[in-house]
Order: C-alpha cells, then structure tokens, then sequence
C-alpha cells in the first residue's frame, strides 16, 4: 500500500512538501526515476554502431590524409628551392605528422566513453561499464591534480571529496563529487581551452597568406583542443558524436582552404568606393588586411562551435549514464543464461540417476 500512496499525486502528498523548507520542495520530483522502458523511449535513438566506428575511420583518414598532403605540399616546395632542404623538410614534415595528427588522434580515440543508447537487454551490462569508468575518471582527475603542480584544471576540495570516495569505495560519492565538478570547475577550465584554441586559429588565419596554410593550421588546432578537452573531461565521446566532430573538422579545413581563393577583401573593397584605389598600393593594402581578418575571425568563429559541441556531446552523455545508473534493470539475458545452464547441468545429471535406478 506504501508503494501505491507514492505512486499517487494526492493533496496530502503535496501538503507537507509546501510546508518543508524552499530546498526540499523539488526532491519528489527529482528522485522519481524512469523505467528502463521509459528511458528508452525518451533517450534511445537506432545507430549502427559498425557504420559509425567505420565512418569515424574514414573522417580520421580525411583528416591524416588532408594534413600529410599540406606538409607534403611544403616539403615539395622546399625541394625546388635546394635537394638538401627538401630532405629536411620531409623529416620534420613525418615528426609534424605524428605530434599534429597520430598523437592526438589515438589519445582521443583510446579514451574511455560512456555506453548510453541501450535497450533493456544490455542495460545492465552498460551500466557496469559506466560504473567503471567513472572510477577510471576519478582516479586521473586524483592522480593529475596531484602529480601536476598549478595545473588548476580541477577543484581542490571536490578533489578530496573524490580521494575519500574512491578510498571507501563510494561509487554514489564518485557520481557526485563528478557531477560537482562537471558543472564547476572543468565547465570553466573548457571554456578557457576553447577561447584560447580560437584566438590561435584566428590568429594564425590572420598572419598567414596561404589558403594551405589556414587550412592545415586550423585542422592542427582543432584536433588539438579535441584532445585537450576530452583530457580534461576523462572520457570521450561516443562514436556517433565523435563523427559529428570530426566531421566539422573537415568541414572547417575546408571553409578555411576557400576563404583564400575567396577574395573577400576585393568585394568589399568595392563597396568602399573608388577613392582608395586612386592612392597607389592603398586598395591592395586594405584588401589583404580585410582579407585575412575576415579568415580569421571565420576559422576563429568556427574553432569555438567545435568547441562547444564537444562540451555539449560530453555533458550530455554524462547526464545520461547517470539518469541510467539510477533505473533498476533485470538481468535478463544473465538470468536466462544462468537458467540454461542449470538446465543443461541438471539434464547431463539425471541419465546416470536413471540408470542407477533401473
């Protein structure tokens, strides 16, 4: 009968909660849970996840590919200019590859990430997994802060309150002491990385000249603040968001690639009138300086949108493992597979009680 009254929004049930203190009121409303059903209807979306690990491959192999061809682009140039120096120049060329590209790439893509868009067969099974991987985070985020001095990257006191908690294997205290410092701490410590991987995009766009340059140094910085962001999170994003990122990278390097063969400035030069270009080397002057702060306030602009969609994926996939931490599932599958097999066990014992009766 206790179980019914709860289940039931009578008037006596919202008495009392208007009567208790202004930050008790909400706590009805926030410890109701959903049905693993539930969940999966509001939350759960069909996603091939082979065609998505296959995809991520591709828009990585785009990516490795775009880069090594502007380097190689360079290297060339080099070895028009001298055999000796393109040879140097292909040597840094492979280091710039692997530091620019290889490195951050398997950083993120080894990087644990939470299993949220399961049905109620494997949600059991995912909600282990996230379990272990928010110690896993937990433990990096102890282990960071405390290895490295003035990092700043995380909150000393929700630090601690993580140490205690992995210290008395407190998996609730984990979850909490996460969630605090998601929307603390590291929500500022990403918007710093990404204001900063921004300023570097739009600046470089600015100084350079080449459309080939733009092109490489924006997809340098992007995965770079990619990598930065997802270090500092603990976790990556799933394999179909991480192909929307990667995606926007392309798309990015691209943008950039264009804008030089764009001749911004030259169009709005013209709206400026013809007095500029009556004073020698003004209206090319003005064009090339309009030309490269408009690249660079775009790749800038567009550095921060990737930014910000990491972020987003990240917090909301988190906010999902823990709405699914708290759903009460069967074990299903386990039980029958349990159930099977004291079947099969009993069937292979019975024969032989057969035939010692008979």
């Amino acid at each position: 009968m206790a179980k019914k009254n709860d289940r039931l929004p009578p008037p006596q049930a919202v008495q009392p909660a208007q009567g208790a203190p202004s930050g008790q009121a909400p706590q009805p409303a926030e410890e109701k849970k959903l049905s693993i059903y539930e969940y999966e209807e509001k939350y759960v979306r069909r996603q091939n996840a082979r065609g998505a690990r296959l995809l991520l491959g591709l828009l990585a192999g785009v990516i490795g590919v775009f880069i090594g061809w502007c380097l190689f682009s360079f290297t060339m140039q080099l070895r028009e200019l001298h055999p000796y120096a393109g040879y140097a120049g292909a040597a840094v060329s492979v280091l710039l590859f692997l530091l620019v590209f290889v490195v951050p790439l398997v950083r993120i893509l080894r990087s644990d990430y939470f299993i949220t868009n399961v049905n109620d067969a494997y949600a059991g099974k995912a909600k282990r997994h996230n379990r272990r991987v928010r110690r896993n985070i937990a433990e990096k985020m102890v282990d960071l802060h405390d290895s490295v001095n003035g990092a700043g990257w995380y909150d000393s006191a929700v630090i601690a309150d993580l140490r205690t908690a992995l210290r008395l294997g407190n998996d609730e205290g984990v979850k909490t002491a996460l969630s605090a410092m998601y929307k603390g701490k590291v929500k500022k410590t990403a918007k710093e990385i990404i204001f900063k991987c921004a300023l570097k995009s739009a600046a470089y766009s600015t100084v350079s000249q080449s459309s080939r340059t733009d092109a490489l140094l924006v997809a340098v910085v992007n995965l770079q603040m990619i990598k930065d962001i997802v270090f500092l999170y603990g976790f990556r994003p799933s394999d179909a968001k991480l192909v929307k990122i990667f995606g926007a990278v392309v798309r990015n390097s691209l943008v950039s690639f264009g804008l030089g063969s764009l001749q911004i400035g030259n169009a709005v030069i013209k709206t400026m009138g013809d007095a500029a270009n009556t004073i020698p080397f003004l209206g090319t002057a003005i064009s090339a300086l309009i030309d490269s702060s408009i690249q660079g306030l775009t790749n800038g602009t567009l550095t921060a949108v990737i930014g910000f969609q990491t972020i987003r994926y990240l917090n909301r996939e988190y906010r999902l493992q823990n709405i699914l931490d708290g759903i009460e599932v069967a074990e299903s599958q386990e039980e029958l597979a349990q159930t099977c097999s004291e079947i099969r066990d009993e069937l292979k014992r019975r024969p032989a009680r057969v035939r010692q009766g008979a």
